[in-house]
């Protein structure tokens, strides 16, 4: 365990996630991981599995005042499309999933450290270390959905997405149930 592994998170692949991660969620039920193409001029990202399949790709524009990128599945198919909001104090995206479902990213002010992005239409929550480049996904109820793990040097911009398996999840809901239970306990 290396001195950043308190900070830093990101894993590649045949590596074992984070010591933290899994002590915190339990092995996770797969591994993604991200990579940006720097010569491509669409900063295409490929979004991989532990066997190097793509099952996930970004196209984004690199000259646009909206900043614009969709993402496809491994077909080919648009899953989602998403828009930046060229002035914002918060760094809003605004994101349009295929079935027409939407939502927006907006980071909240004022953390220097740590960096929170809502997302608005799911009531989820992105919470991270700035500094390390990691973060966890969390849900409305604030259970962990994923950990992501940002490479601190790299070309191609790499990334780790660690999602948390069910089981997992099942435990720290019934450790936050019975923490509320305990709380309502008379004294």
């Amino acid at each position: 365990m290396s001195i950043l592994s308190e900070f830093q998170r990101y894993h590649g692949a045949g590596e074992s996630p984070d010591v933290n991660d899994s002590g915190e969620y339990g092995a996770p039920s797969r591994t993604l991981f991200t990579a940006l193409d720097p010569g491509d001029l669409h900063q295409r990202i490929d979004v991989t599995d532990e066997h190097d399949t793509v099952r996930y790709q970004t196209k984004s524009s690199v000259i646009t005042v909206r900043g614009k990128t969709d993402i496809f599945d491994s077909s080919g198919t648009l899953v989602a499309h998403l828009e930046k909001k060229p002035i914002s104090l918060h760094q809003k995206h605004y994101i349009t999933m295929a079935d027409g479902r939407e939502m927006t990213l907006s980071n909240e002010l004022f953390h220097v450290f740590k960096d929170i992005t809502n997302i608005q239409g799911l009531d989820w929550q992105l919470r991270g270390n700035v500094l390390g480049l990691s973060f966890t996904l969390f849900d409305r109820n604030g259970d962990p959905i994923a950990v992501i793990g940002q490479k601190i040097v790299s070309l191609h911009n790499r990334c780790s997405i660690d999602p948390v398996s069910a089981a997992a999840r099942a435990g720290c809901s019934g450790h936050r149930d019975r923490a509320a239970e305990d709380a309502r306990r008379p004294a």
